[in-house]
């Protein structure tokens, strides 16, 4: 293989590791086998097409036109010309799939759904990066600025990715780039010519040309080259995890605590809006979590994962929290008092293999939690958070909380909250609307006491207010969003829960965000399964005397709690037996319909399951390989086309500068074939043959008009003297082939030509019109042959004469 050849392939390769790194960005990855052709299809291009050669730019104008070509034919053959060619309804198309794609990115979280718009994304950039590299590395011989657009592609994935891309996919991506760079420098050395050095080289072994020592070893720049590309890597490979890490997201992060093995550190958490929203809006309910417990009333078991503290008009957050080791037994809840009705369950929970962020899910309030790793404790929001890269991926635990039971007397005698609390839970910024706070005031008008006003709050979002579930609308949590939301009255969870957390703090009560999950969906072995439907985010508020307690402003969503209806509950907990791991446990792909699933939410493929996922969002439609096979075809055969000439002129060359017979007959026919290929190479360089001159005369001409100077013009005026040996002599000397001479004479005349002159004589040789004589001449002896057998057969006629006769025109 040729060094640019060599060269090209690891371009190819080097793109195809890098985008390796977006594979877990979307949930299928048919689309890099996509990817992976029309790369490679426009490779090829691009070898054939320096291989002409044509000039640079062109080279890359073709590899790009080709690109063009095969994405229509992929994503847009519906509107294509012919199914093929690019048009207007072809770029609408496009405009159409980007503008779909960029909505899906947006709405769906990490790993997405392979819509056509992200496909399209995928594929079309993966194929831009490959023109790039391609273009840069081996089109213009520089291969070391290659690695921008290699970094930029690996960039994209590693700030998709959740927590950044894998320690793998940056590997693989590094060693692409490296091996690019060796291969231009074993390119370049091998263009020094043969290295020799003193000691003998070894039986048997070899190397490549250019690469050679008498040792028979690589060239020691080659050596330091690869020292210094497997170092390089090393280091930016363990540098990386020597240096602190960034936290991740919170729904989908892999965020660490700070913090040693004891006591100590510090844990912050980011905002889950678009975590949220994007669980919400997944087309496919993947069971995030699966669960037993030993309580059969689960309608309250809420799975919290952080709570939301500080609103800064903004966003609501997590503020920043002390974490320590995890306790035996966790604390008693704040400001639980034990007159307040307490049932204490066990739950056996199991992640999912997929599902992996840094905040344990736990219902609330916990009081033990056993699972192995490193996990410590936060004790403001009562979470286990994972600590050094430690997360929920697969793992499997038990916990122990209580269902707590308060009567709406005792929520409305609470007495004030201690007055650190009140002062922390209820600032609002400065910012917030006066809408938010007048329309509290509106609508709690009439309550006496603090529980009254939040039962309020609950009830007009829930079902007076007007208030519409929708989790299309766009996203926001500041001051802004909440007027918005409190103006159009149409949202998701995020906004409900905010707003009402919000309205709740401007009337002096403690309020805060939790965010988690649902309690899931009933499975035939008595599991519960979680899925990514189930995300949700709820107020709670602080009574003393009960805590910090659930309320559900959603409509449509989870239940709400009974100590807010008009009967406080009279009903026995359930038997509090220890709840027991069992192997059914393990996450299921699947999760069922629970049959108290309201009528709405099954109407917005709420519900989960199979069988009630209407309206899913677009999935992923396949590889067309048939079409992608048709266009490849195609394009083969316009290149084959447009290659034609040049195809027709290098077979004739062969032809006759090949060896023939061994008699003086063939010698000088290989004679005459030779000099008729050095004629044809001055014509295709703009020498015209002229037929009436002798070889001596037609050799001079060709010195003159082709500006050929030392070896290439004696070997005209050597190949015309065995053309006139040949012709003129009675008896001829045996001559043999013209090769050598023909080889000089056209690398004379390419050297003086020009640029433009050169890429005509390969591309569009003048003496390729020698096929279209002989194709014309074929034509004419065939119609002769049909007029004579015509005339023939009318000659043989038993028709009457007058009948074949023309009459003859008279004059006058």
């Amino acid at each position: 293989m040729s060094g640019r050849g060599r060269l090209a392939l690891c371009a190819t390769a080097a793109t195809l590791m890098a985008a390796g790194a977006l594979l877990p960005l979307v949930n299928k990855a048919s689309w890099f086998l996509t990817a992976v052709l029309l790369v490679s299809v426009q490779a090829g291009v691009g070898a054939l097409a320096r291989r002409v050669p044509l000039a640079r730019t062109l080279t890359v104008a073709v590899q790009a036109l080709v690109a063009l070509v095969l994405l229509t034919v992929v994503f847009a053959r519906d509107s294509a010309i012919g199914g093929v060619l690019p048009g207007p309804g072809a770029f609408g198309e496009f405009a159409r799939l980007l503008e779909a794609g960029a909505d899906d990115v947006a709405r769906y979280a990490i790993p997405a759904p392979a819509s056509e718009g992200i496909r399209l994304m995928l594929v079309g950039g993966v194929l831009v990066i490959a023109l790039a590299v391609d273009a840069i590395a081996v089109t213009f011989r520089s291969a070391a600025p290659a690695g921008l657009p290699l970094l930029a592609l690996y960039s994209v994935a590693a700030g998709l990715s959740p927590g950044g891309a894998s320690w793998l996919w940056f590997l693989l991506a590094a060693s692409g780039y490296l091996l690019l760079l060796l291969s231009e420098g074993r390119d370049r050395l091998s263009q020094w010519g043969r290295v020799f050095g003193g000691a003998p080289r070894a039986e048997g072994r070899t190397t490549a040309a250019g690469f050679e020592t008498a040792g028979g070893s690589a060239l020691a720049p080659v050596r330091t080259g690869r020292r210094i590309g497997v170092l390089a890597l090393g280091i930016a490979l363990v540098v990386p995890a020597l240096l602190p890490a960034l936290d991740g997201g919170l729904l989908n992060g892999t965020g660490t605590g700070g913090g040693g093995d004891s006591g100590g550190g510090t844990i912050s958490a980011v905002n889950p809006l678009v975590s949220l929203q994007n669980s919400l809006n997944q087309p496919d309910d993947r069971e995030v979590l699966r669960y037993r417990t030993n309580t059969e009333d689960t309608k309250d078991l809420y799975l919290r994962i952080v709570s939301l503290d500080q609103f800064d008009g903004a966003a609501w957050k997590s503020s920043e929290r002390r974490i320590e080791d995890v306790p035996e037994r966790l604390p008693r809840p704040q400001g639980l008092s034990p007159g307040v009705r307490t049932t204490e369950i066990n739950s056996s929970v199991s992640a999912a293999g997929w599902y992996a962020q840094s905040y344990l899910p736990l219902p609330y309030p916990a009081t033990q939690v056993e699972i192995g790793g490193r996990w410590r404790y936060e004790p403001a929001g009562r979470t286990l958070v994972g600590d050094r890269g430690q997360n929920t991926r697969g793992v499997r635990y038990t916990a122990g909380s209580l269902i707590v039971q308060p009567t709406a007397e005792q929520l409305a005698a609470a007495a004030a909250p201690p007055a650190p609390l009140l002062r922390d839970y209820t600032k609002v910024p400065g910012s917030l609307p006066e809408v938010v706070k007048s329309t509290a005031l509106k609508v709690t008008k009439g309550a006496s006491n603090d529980y009254e006003r939040a039962v309020a709050l609950q009830d007009w979002f829930a079902s007076e207010g007007g208030f519409t579930y929708d989790t299309q609308v766009r996203s926001g949590s500041g001051t802004a969003a909440i007027a918005r939301f409190l103006r159009d009255k149409e949202g998701f969870c995020v906004h409900f829960s905010f707003s009402m957390a919000a309205m709740a703090r401007t009337l002096g009560i403690p309020a805060r965000v939790a965010v988690g999950f649902t309690p899931g969906s009933t499975q035939p072995d008595g599991t519960m399964s979680v899925g990514l439907r189930d995300a949700h985010a709820w107020p709670e508020l602080y009574f003393e005397g009960v805590g910090w307690t659930r309320f559900e402003p959603t409509p449509t969503r989870g239940s709400v709690p009974e100590y807010t209806r008009d009967e406080t509950p009279s009903g026995s907990a359930s038997n509090p037996a220890q709840a027991q791991p069992s192997a059914s446990a393990a996450p299921s792909a699947a999760p069922s319909v629970t049959d108290s699933c309201p009528p709405r939410m099954r109407r917005q493929g709420e519900c989960g399951g199979p069988a009630q996922q209407g309206g899913a969002g677009p999935t992923d439609t396949g590889f067309p390989l048939g079409p992608l096979l048709l266009v490849t075809l195609g394009v083969a055969l316009v290149v084959l086309l447009v290659l034609l000439p040049l195809l027709w002129r290098s077979r004739v060359r062969a032809q006759r500068l090949g060896s023939g017979g061994r008699t003086p007959a063939d010698a000088d026919a290989r004679t005459l074939a030779g000099w008729r290929e050095i004629t044809d190479a001055a014509w295709d360089f703009g020498i015209a043959p002229d037929e009436s001159q002798t070889p001596r005369k037609a050799a001079a001409r060709m010195v003159r008009l082709g500006g050929l100077e030392g070896a290439s013009a004696e070997a005209v005026h050597r190949a015309a003297g065995a053309v006139e040996v040949v012709l003129y002599s009675p008896r001829p000397a045996v001559a043999g082939s013209l090769a050598e001479e023909a080889q000089l004479v056209r690398e004379g005349l390419r050297a003086s030509a020009g640029r433009g002159a050169r890429v005509r004589a390969v591309l569009a040789p003048r003496s390729a019109v020698r096929v279209v004589w002989a194709v014309s001449g074929r034509w004419a002896a065939l119609t002769n042959r049909w007029a004579a057998s015509r005339r023939a057969f009318d000659s043989r006629s038993w028709w009457p004469v007058a009948l074949r006769r023309r009459p003859s025109r008279q004059r006058g």
